[in-house]
């Protein structure tokens, strides 16, 4: 009866066992799992990934924006309103036929000088020429009207004016200044041209503050 209830007993034990072990198997094979599905590892590579794919979308964007601006800036050089500025050595000039009185009050008179572009390519010019009337005795350096400078393009072989406003000296009238060439230097430029003065004496103000004698600007 001993051995009976010993091997029982032995049975009993045994049976425990394997199925404290088999518990034991199952905790474990659950927190495995858990571990291996866990998304914390794959969706940070994931996140990783799109963070790539955004910055290399955003680099072919600056790159596709950089192109387009560049092509832009090119395209608008090419198309007139990036015109380069015209230049002494391709510009011609000659007087206009615009120097009948304006004012029969003071008898200033205006004289048109004409800047033609002899170039095959547009250019731009704007603001006021620098116009000095010369003499067997001197030089005098006209100042400048209060008009506005507009930017004025010029096509191959078109042509734009700028006005001088004279006063012409007369017997008793003050200084006499007997100009024999006006030497005009265009916007912007150092290189002159002279050219011979068409018309007469004029009154010589080279110190008032408000002469009659003045340039305006070009395509004013």
């Amino acid at each position: 009866m001993r051995l009976l209830h010993a091997a029982t007993a032995l049975a009993a034990t045994s049976a425990l066992a394997l199925t404290l072990t088999a518990c034991g198997n199952g905790s474990g094979n659950d927190a495995s799992g858990d571990q291996s599905s866990a998304p914390a590892s794959s969706p940070s590579a994931t996140a990783s990934g799109g963070a790539q794919a955004e910055n290399a979308g955003a680099t072919k964007d600056a790159g596709s924006s950089t192109g387009g601006g560049t092509g832009t800036t090119t395209g608008g050089s090419g198309g007139g309103t990036g015109a380069g500025r015209c230049h002494t050595a391709g510009l011609g000039f000659s007087f206009g036929s615009g120097d009948g009185k304006v004012s029969s009050s003071d008898d200033q008179q205006q004289l048109a000088v004409v800047l033609k572009n002899k170039t095959s390519a547009a250019c731009t010019i704007q603001g006021f020429p620098g116009v000095d009337l010369k003499s067997s005795g001197g030089s005098w350096s006209l100042t400048r009207s209060g008009a506005t400078p507009k930017k004025v393009t010029l096509a191959a072989g078109s042509s734009t004016t700028f006005t001088i406003t004279l006063l012409p000296w007369n017997q008793g009238s003050g200084a006499e200044f007997k100009a024999t060439s006006v030497v005009v230097t265009p916007p912007n430029e150092t290189t002159s041209t002279t050219l011979a003065w068409p018309g007469g004496s004029v009154l010589l103000q080279d110190g008032a503050t408000h002469p009659g004698t003045y340039t305006g600007p070009v395509g004013g």
